[in-house]
């Protein structure tokens, strides 16, 4: 074939193929970008007291405000933790505490690492103070156990002269008076970044009222969370998602350990493809124990493009009001423990929003993964009620306004929950999409180990560069033909585009 109009590969075609790449009849098709469209973010999601911090933060940071309203929806649960909780229902025992799991998806370019330190620095803050009080408090106990220590000589001469005298019982007396060691000062944590799950496990007895597990980088933890290794921890971190439970480890050597507080708060930073492996476990069913559901708080915003150079100072007011709320919420007694209910117009508006929640999960034809994630989102937003209503100042009851703001978060975390799982169910279409858009980094023809060659992401397996080629397939983007080997090994697949690509 030597047309002129041809290109130079167009010798190498097999009749059928040529005949296909010259049929003008098969139009390109537009391909989907297969990601679920999301729900962008909004100041009404945020309370008063910190919506100004959320933008302002934002803003100096260029990231998308979503990562830290996130982040600080769930630095200040951990505040609260364990000392209020929440009955969603008037007569049910049903109880939710409010600690809320985060995760900030998105490129490297999304800034989500800066978005996250600035969103906790004002509980770092606090967490700077309380070790300060310990160090205090340390040097006053060191000080006090040595004064105990004299009494307690003083108290043994005394009884020795008692009994010398044959005053037993004063003798006895003398010595219970000091016997009972002061407590040692405990350092009130709020963070932890790497913990074993049993260092954890103590520090939860230690903070009874919970903690917050906080990792720049989400991929490590979750990698091991999908490890044989790390079965123990999963369990163990499944179960403080609930933040009402006990929990007891039996172990050989180190005995049984029981962890009263079960109560974690997460946040933390992950690439699309790193999460993307726990994603497609839960959706395959080979690590579908519900980990993945969990990140309630799960957001992946659009990549926005637009960036500009910010250097100012923060707005003073707006982190002194996200300081107040922090503070205030600190200083909310852990004993006796309160729950809190609705009131008569919030519970209504709840039972109204959740009665077609439910109805509307089991109506609708969607993913069984997904399904059990908004099967856990009642829970969220029932969460996310008391919250809002704390950071409001209300301490009694659960009323209408932060309900309302709490229900107005469902839509936008089931968009961001349905781009998180999209992207593994639609994979074969978002990988098309991929290597559409790239095709001027690909040599004509290709073949499939030249696109895996690439490593460009979800494209990283022969069968998932192979279903995509497929899908362009389908949507006449493409013309496939095979080669055989000139030294008579395997036949090789090659793709080349079609001419009236548009």
């Amino acid at each position: 074939m030597s047309s002129p109009n041809l290109p130079p590969f167009a010798a190498e075609l097999p009749q059928s193929a040529l005949a296909d790449f010259l049929d003008q009849s098969k139009t390109p098709m537009q391909l989907p970008t297969g990601f679920a469209s999301v729900i962008p973010w909004s100041d009404g999601l945020m309370p008063n007291m910190l919506r100004d911090y959320v933008r302002d933060a934002a803003d100096r940071t260029q990231c998308p405000p979503d990562f830290v309203g996130v982040a600080l929806i769930v630095s200040i649960s951990a505040v609260v933790g364990r000392k209020v909780t929440f009955y969603p229902k008037q007569q049910d025992t049903w109880e939710v505490a409010p600690n809320q799991w985060g995760c900030l998806i998105g490129k490297p370019s999304t800034m989500k690492s800066p978005a996250l330190k600035q969103a906790i620095r004002p509980l770092k803050e606090l967490e700077a103070e309380e070790r300060e009080k310990y160090s205090n408090s340390l040097g006053t106990y060191k000080a006090t156990s040595e004064i105990l220590e004299l009494e307690r000589r003083a108290a043994k001469e005394r009884a020795k002269k008692l009994m010398a005298d044959g005053k037993k019982e004063a003798a006895i007396a003398a010595l219970i008076e000091f016997s009972k060691d002061i407590p040692e000062p405990v350092l009130r944590r709020f963070t932890v970044n790497d913990p074993t799950v049993e260092k954890l496990g103590e520090l939860l007895n230690e903070n009874t009222n919970g903690l917050m597990l906080e990792r720049d980088e989400l991929g490590g933890w979750l990698s091991l969370m999908q490890t044989e290794n790390g079965a123990s921890a999963r369990a163990f971190y499944l179960e403080c998602f609930d933040g009402t439970n006990s929990y007891t480890y039996d172990r050989i050597g180190r005995g049984t350990i029981l962890i009263e507080s079960c109560c974690l708060s997460l946040i933390g930073c992950i690439q699309p493809s790193r999460i993307a492996p726990l994603v497609r476990g839960a959706v395959s069913g080979e690590l579908d124990d519900g980990l993945v559901q969990r990140l309630q708080l799960a957001v992946w915003p659009d990549d926005e493009r637009d960036w500009k150079f910010v250097d100012r100072k923060p707005d003073e007011e707006a982190e002194d009001r996200v300081r107040k709320v922090i503070n205030d919420l600190h200083q909310l007694p852990e004993n006796p423990r309160r729950t809190l209910r609705f009131d008569e117009e919030a519970q209504q508006h709840f039972n109204t929003w959740y009665i077609e929640h439910m109805q509307a999960i089991r109506s609708s034809e969607i993913h069984p993964s997904l399904e059990s994630h908004f099967l856990k989102m009642p829970q969220t937003i029932a969460g996310l009620a008391l919250l809002f209503e704390l950071i409001d100042g209300g301490r009694e009851i659960v009323r209408l306004d932060a309900t309302l703001r709490a229900i107005d978060w469902a839509p936008y975390l089931k968009s961001h929950a349905s781009r998180l799982y999209g992207s593994v169910i639609n994979a074969p279409l978002i990988g098309a999409r991929t290597i559409l858009d790239r095709k001027e980094k690909l040599p004509e023809p290709f073949t499939p180990r030249e696109v895996r060659g690439k490593k460009w992401g979800g494209l990283d397996t022969t069968e998932a560069v192979n279903e995509a080629l497929e899908i362009l397939t389908m949507f006449n983007l493409v013309v496939s033909y095979v080669v055989a080997d000139e030294k008579g090994g395997r036949p090789s697949k090659k793709y080349v585009w079609r001419r009236n690509l548009f």
